[in-house]
């Protein structure tokens, strides 16, 4: 999985969303919901990618069905994406 970029930008992601909870004073309760979040995230583009190479495999010239398993695996990834922003800026503004 890390020879995928996207799986890099996530893992600097998390680094960041690290510091930025450290620098806010977050408690130990949410890191532990940014784990969960972050885990969850890298867990989607894992399967996403599994995804992408079994598609790539079972249909290696284009077909509607590839890209839209492929196109719903990416929306997967970009909504936990979207749910670990919300998070880290839900703690950063005191929402939660």
């Amino acid at each position: 999985m890390l020879r995928e970029t996207a799986a890099r930008h996530q893992l600097i992601f998390g680094a960041v969303g690290v510091v930025v909870l450290l620098v806010s004073g977050a408690s130990a309760g949410h890191f532990l919901g940014f784990l969960i979040l972050f885990c969850a995230m890298l867990a989607a583009e894992a399967l996403n990618t599994a995804i992408e190479a079994l598609v790539d495999h079972l249909s290696p010239e284009w077909s509607q069905m590839a890209k839209d398993a492929k196109d719903l695996g990416s929306l997967a990834v970009a909504l936990l994406i979207l749910a670990n922003i919300a998070y880290l800026a839900a703690v950063l503004f005191g929402v939660i």
